[in-house]
């Protein structure tokens, strides 16, 4: 079953690739169905966060009617980028099934090895500057949602 899974998930990547987009997809499973299925979509929506691991996840959570994918697994053509994997956790899927690695993506010119690095630097050593301002103020977000009775806690 897991292997159906997985070629549809290929099949999806190269329809991306034939289509003019990148060569990645993804499906989500729950119970032994898919549920949900994306392809890279950067090129063509002009999204940059459009991978095909999110556009998988936000179909699943929009069928689902659920921000939470507990119960969910992730088969996906490629190691998930950083970005994507940190949807996945955060979507709470359970498990993650992958094709090609990350080093096999950087010889085709997808290489997230500046994020990964990045990641590990402290703010004040990373490429990009960031610069904290106004904490005070947006505090006052943080107190609110910390006091709200009816938050929905995700």
């Amino acid at each position: 079953m897991k292997n159906e899974f997985m070629k549809r998930a290929i099949q999806l990547s190269i329809d991306s690739v034939k289509s003019g987009g990148g060569p990645f997809g993804a499906v989500i499973v729950k119970n032994d169905k898919i549920i949900a299925e994306g392809s890279n979509k950067v090129t063509s929506t002009n999204d940059p966060t459009a991978h095909g691991e999110i556009v998988a996840i936000r179909e699943a959570c929009k069928k689902l009617n659920n921000f939470n994918l507990d119960g969910c697994t992730i088969f996906s053509t490629a190691e998930p980028c950083p970005m994507c994997l940190s949807a996945i956790y955060w979507a709470r899927i359970n498990e993650i099934y992958y094709a090609n690695t990350r080093d096999d993506a950087r010889k085709i010119d997808f290489d997230d090895s500046l994020i990964y690095l990045e990641l590990q630097k402290n703010i004040d050593k990373r490429k990009i500057p960031m610069t904290q301002m106004m904490r005070d103020e947006a505090l006052k977000a943080f107190e609110l949602w910390d006091k709200k009775v009816d938050k929905v806690k995700y």
